[in-house]
């Protein structure tokens, strides 16, 4: 069989329930069936987004969906992104060239749409470079050996006076939440928004029997004056003892927001003294995260994990490069190779910390490179120099990877704390 006896197009409100046991499947998280609860869900969140399928006969053998996002660009500005999402192919259908079909009408789309990258994270490694994506940021993952951490177990409260912690339930989330994550992802670059989709889902309103919910802790951190600045989701495992009776359990963070240093560190330290609990898991952190060293013994963080998360795909090269702020002054040729043909081409960019200028241009090229690499460059984690070394990227002028280094580089690491 070949590729074109498959047929790719949009999934019909009936056929829901199918696609997503292909998703399951794909995810190897197969179900006999899809409850009626999972299908509206899916239903509700398709209304505002794309959802793909491959169908050989009717049989669903491949999956795709995107939707509308926003990802923050150095500087803090909003970028329209077209995140790609529920990618799979039936094992019994690989090596046909499904996937292409998919991704190509679907990337065509968004490029029409006047998305400017698009979105991913990635399952493995190996398979979106070929489509122009690049992995523009990581995450860290830590234990924290709460014992051997240095801090006072009798913990009292925040550091500063009047500042306090409180436990609350899915309702404060929902109400502090959002307006908390928009701060922080507007001095964040690489953070994502959510929806009210997002809250939902992750405050157990959108449970299924696919999906269970398990309620977890909830701890906002409140400053001086009352402004929430900090929020943490967290679970502990179950009550669990050695054979002397010592507490054995541990903390485990879903996700936590923190709008200032303050709020950081009081977070993390309130988490270290919860009563018995003698480890704590971070969950997806930034590489740069402050948190080894907001203890006494920063070794007691022991890293646990550490991979790719957010990969992008630039679709305009001038709004890209164009939305975002730059370190230094400086300017560069670029001459970037797009073998889809959605945004290859040879461009000017003159930047300044205040404000850049894209064009294209018959100018000789100082860097080539492929667009892949230039969506590491792009939220400033990569480092051209090291690209240039690993030969992905062609320097034509000497100094020009170290001047593009001065510019596009971050004083901080990008941080996508989300998967999606």
């Amino acid at each position: 069989m070949s590729d074109v006896d498959v047929d790719v197009r949009a999934v019909a409100d009936g056929e829901l329930a199918a696609w997503l046991r292909a998703v399951q499947t794909g995810f190897l998280q197969s179900f006999a069936a899809m409850s009626d609860e999972a299908v509206a869900n899916l239903g509700a969140r398709g209304a505002a987004s794309r959802v793909w399928g491959a169908y050989d006969g009717d049989r669903v053998v491949g999956t795709f969906r995107s939707f509308d996002q926003e990802v923050t660009a150095v500087g803090g500005a909003p970028v329209a992104a077209n995140a790609v999402t529920g990618v799979t192919v039936a094992p019994t259908h690989r090596r046909r060239g499904i996937l292409n079909r998919m991704m190509a009408i679907d990337l065509a789309a968004a490029k029409e749409r006047g998305d400017v990258v698009a979105t991913l994270i990635s399952a493995e490694y190996p398979i979106y470079g070929r489509y122009g994506f690049g992995p523009a940021t990581w995450v860290t993952e830590w234990t924290v050996d709460v014992l051997r951490s240095g801090l006072d177990p009798r913990w009292s409260g925040p550091a500063a006076a009047g500042a306090r912690i409180d436990l609350v339930d899915g309702d404060d989330v929902r109400k502090f939440g959002p307006e908390l994550h928009e701060r922080v992802r507007a001095e964040r670059h690489g953070v994502i928004d959510r929806g009210d989709d997002w809250w939902l889902r992750n405050t157990g309103r959108q449970a299924t029997p696919e999906f269970p919910w398990r309620e977890p802790f909830y701890a906002l951190y409140r400053d001086p004056s009352g402004r929430v600045d900090g929020l943490v989701a967290y679970r502990t495992s179950n009550d669990q003892w050695d054979g002397s009776r010592l507490p054995l359990n541990t903390a485990t963070v879903l996700s936590m927001t923190a709008a200032t240093p303050a709020a950081e560190r009081d977070l993390w330290h309130y988490l270290c003294a919860i009563d018995k609990v003698i480890t704590v898991e971070s969950g997806w952190r930034a590489p740069d995260d402050l948190l080894p060293h907001l203890l006494p013994d920063p070794r007691a963080a022991k890293v646990t994990g550490h991979a790719d998360w957010l990969w992008l795909r630039i679709l305009d090269v001038v709004r890209a490069l164009e939305s975002r702020t730059y370190a230094g002054p400086g300017s560069l040729v670029l001459e970037i190779t797009d073998g889809a043909g959605l945004a290859g081409g040879r461009y000017r960019l003159d930047a300044t910390p205040d404000g850049a200028s894209c064009v294209p241009t018959t100018e000789s090229a100082e860097l080539a490179l492929d667009v892949a690499e230039l969506a590491e460059l792009w939220l400033g984690d990569a480092s051209a120099v090291r690209l240039v070394a690993l030969g992905r990227i062609g320097e034509e002028r000497a100094g020009a990877a170290a001047l593009a280094d001065v510019m596009f580089r971050t004083s901080r690491r990008p941080w996508c704390p989300d998967l999606f």
